[in-house]
């Protein structure tokens, strides 16, 4: 292990035991705040300080081993113990790269998923449907909740648009690289002919922004409109103007609510919305000049980028970043994600480790 990483690891070390010791102070019960933050600060770092003594020890005892094998009478048995807490040193070390990497505080926070139909007519409605209905399931298995901040339909079982809120543990950690063109090859319905039809819809994931208010955003720059709601909700959708359009004027981004009866939740659903899509921006803007620095795979920020194919006729998907697929488009289509999002993850990961070693 370099000698730089080494140094970081004793100051992450040293950090752990004086919060500990700051923790075991009578006089911090008082203040809860402090208290709070500390117990923060200490269970960000306490995995990374384990794995650090436990790499530690091993190295201690791989030096004892050496010794042992001077002596030609234990020297079969040390060569294989000294096989074992080398395998054991490196896992621990690559754990440790790991933890190293610096974290995106956005990776915590939920997110507004926004689902548009692409080229492909009524197929590309569907597959929004399909792709609505995967990241409910992906939601549901992850135990996250859901809500819902917009939906267009487009005839049986189709949407041109949706917008949903999902809350919950590292949601935006988890779906970010899903943002980008998501493709479908397979045989319409209506096809008589039995031919395969190409249709997109596009993906975008973005952090919702903390208790957004209306004094936290200037509001000079959004224009606020207010109509009724279409569509089912009773008789209300025709008396009462509940519903809201924000417009940026800076940006041209228009977001709207008419989920809820009341148009001052509306208002607040939107402008949370609006919100994450104005920060979104400068995000991406940022990914995609890191993702040029190191040549990124994953993580560009680019929306138009085509990353992901579902081939019906082949039952098979592919992203396209890391060049990965499955054949499981069933269960994919049900929600089980896991194994697609580990390996973006991964292959993430592996672009900043590179990108350590090569500093």
């Amino acid at each position: 292990m370099k000698k730089n990483i080494r140094d970081s690891l004793n100051s992450i070390k040293a950090k752990a035991n004086k919060i500990s010791a700051d923790l075991s102070n009578p006089k911090l019960t008082t203040n809860v705040e402090k208290l709070t933050q500390l117990n923060k600060e200490y269970s960000e770092i306490k995995e990374v300080v384990e794995n650090w003594n436990n790499y530690l020890i091993i190295e201690q005892e791989l030096d004892s081993i050496e010794e042992l094998l001077k002596d030609e009478d234990m020297k079969e048995l040390a060569q294989e113990e000294k096989t074992q807490k080398q395998n054991e040193i490196r896992l621990l070390e690559e754990e440790i790269m790991i933890q190293l990497l610096p974290k995106d505080k956005d990776d915590v926070r939920n997110s507004f998923l926004e689902l548009r139909a692409g080229a492909g007519g009524d197929e590309a409605a569907i597959f929004v449907g399909d792709l609505y209905r995967m990241y409910s399931r992906y939601a549901e298995r992850s135990n996250w909740k859901i809500e819902k901040i917009k939906e267009i339909d487009s005839g049986p079982g189709g949407y041109k648009e949706v917008v949903i809120k999902i809350l919950g543990s590292n949601v935006y950690g988890n779906l970010r690289f899903e943002s980008g063109v998501h493709r479908v090859q397979r045989v319409p319905l209506t096809e008589s002919q039995g031919r395969v039809h190409t249709s997109t819809a596009t993906v975008a994931i973005m952090p919702e922004m903390d208790d957004v208010e209306e004094k936290d955003i200037d509001m000079s720059e959004i224009r606020v409109d207010t109509f009724r709601a279409s569509g089912a909700g009773g008789q209300h959708v025709n008396k009462t103007d509940s519903a809201v359009r924000l417009t940026h004027i800076p940006t041209g981004i228009v977001v709207e609510c008419q989920d809820d009866r009341s148009q001052h939740k509306n208002k607040a659903k939107a402008l949370g919305l609006l919100s994450s899509k104005i920060y979104d921006i400068e995000k991406q803007k940022q990914e995609m000049e890191k993702a040029s620095e190191r040549k990124s795979l994953v993580g560009t920020g680019d929306r138009s980028e085509k990353i992901r194919t579902y081939n019906f006729p082949q039952g098979r998907i592919t992203d396209h970043r890391i060049k990965f697929t499955q054949h499981n488009i069933e269960n994919f289509l049900d929600g089980d994600l896991t194994e697609m999002i580990d390996s973006l993850k991964a292959q993430n990961n592996a672009e900043k480790l590179l990108e350590i070693e090569n500093s």
